[in-house]
């Protein structure tokens, strides 16, 4: 490397580091990303909330399962509790979810989007504020009930998605709270609301950063999340860990490397550098590497080799068996279940994963026994148990 190159190197170094140095010295912004998980301490996190909550009267339980795998579990009695920015629940998740709740159990949803489904089976909608005031959506938040209400309503003073009770079904869901928006022509929306369901109740909040961390922490607006709550006094809280924007752990291992600015830009500087480095040196170094074609894969070929031959000599039955096998295999694999301990339980499990019917299924395994046992089968046999097992398999998704 020659004069010239080694003083551009140097002040291209030089012209990295100044960069990286001011970069790093940088105040971190404030993350807005919403979690609302129970660990989270940033601005949309809900550690304030749940600390404070789990430190008084009320017993909480953490439910890392998705809703449908604890419902159809023994799950307790008292009341489910859900905060995010959006819940989706799929259909057999809600009617077992539903279920539960019918029996005289409580589900409460804060959040900005419920779903299809909740929304359907509620029979209400949903709408987004936009303010002509600038496109400001700051919620002054507000209970219906007069022991509860507020003589001046609590405002969340960051504009977030600002979303409202637009229709609901008024002969079922009683108004429990509101969101008003604007300063100049105040408009009052539904927010909170309270619908019977069976011998149980479901409760609906569409302001879910009136739980975080930031909201609660100025001035006295934990008042506001006091007052929700009161509706619940009393009862066993089970809370959702699973529905969470947020990460409930570190997933990577360069979690703390990255959410450090200086040594985030320390790692990019060593990549750069060494990007520089394999760039200028490498030129001179490398040599050129041979192209070596990998091996072409022929088990297709010797698979359509192998099933030919069994179909010339008519071995159906050895060949239904193969099926067998490779569909209890595909059992193991994609659903997660054991195929050698088939009972009852393994039949739910199975229709449920594969989105067959219970009776369906069965009668896929009572064919498959039959075959097994008969030790001869002929091709239309063999062509009929082929094409149940893949009807059954393509179900799923």
């Amino acid at each position: 490397m020659n004069r010239t190159y080694k003083i551009a190197l140097g002040l291209f170094l030089l012209l990295i580091t100044s960069l990286a140095w001011l970069e790093s010295t940088e105040p971190d912004p404030i993350n807005w990303t919403p979690s609302f998980t129970a660990k989270d301490r940033i601005p949309l996190g809900a550690f304030v909330f749940y600390d404070s909550w789990k430190n008084g009267q009320d017993s909480i339980t953490d439910i890392k399962l998705p809703p449908y795998e604890y419902i159809n579990n023994s799950p307790a009695s008292g009341t489910y509790f859900f905060l995010n920015n959006y819940i989706n629940f799929d259909d057999k998740e809600l009617d077992d979810l539903l279920d539960w709740v019918s029996k005289g159990n409580i589900l409460f949803i804060s959040a900005y989007d419920f779903g299809h489904n909740l929304t359907d089976t509620l029979n209400f909608e949903t709408a987004s504020f936009i303010s002509s005031e600038g496109f400001k959506s700051r919620p002054q938040l507000n209970l219906v009930n007069s022991n509860l209400q507020f003589e001046k309503p609590l405002e969340f003073d960051q504009d977030l998605p600002a979303e409202f009770f637009r229709e609901i079904d008024t002969t079922k869901n009683v108004v429990l709270g509101t969101a008003t928006f604007g300063n100049k022509d105040p408009e009052e929306k539904i927010n909170f609301i309270k619908t019977a369901f069976g011998e149980g109740e479901i409760y609906l909040h569409s302001t879910p950063q009136a739980f975080s961390n930031y909201f609660l922490l100025k001035d006295r607006n934990y008042q506001y999340s006091e007052a929700v709550l009161s509706y619940l006094t009393g009862q066993y809280i089970l809370w959702d860990a699973y529905y969470k924007s947020g990460k409930g752990f570190f997933t990577s291992p360069l979690y703390i490397l990255l959410n450090n600015r200086p040594l985030k830009w320390a790692y990019y500087f060593v990549l750069i550098s060494s990007i520089l480095f394999v760039l200028f040196e490498g030129k001179r170094k490398q040599r050129s590497i041979p192209v070596v074609d990998p091996p072409v894969n022929k088990s297709y070929e010797f698979t359509e080799t192998i099933s030919n031959l069994y179909l010339e000599q008519k071995k159906f039955h050895e060949l239904g068996l193969k099926k067998i096998a490779l569909f209890k295999e595909y059992i193991r694999t994609h659903y997660r279940l054991d195929p050698s301990h088939i009972n009852a339980q393994f039949y739910k499990d199975l229709a449920l994963k594969s989105e067959n019917s219970i009776e369906d299924t069965k009668e896929l395994f009572e064919q498959i026994f039959n075959f097994q046992e008969q030790k001869k089968n002929n091709k239309e046999e063999f062509f009929e148990l082929s094409k149940n097992i893949n009807t059954f398999k393509t179900k799923h998704g």
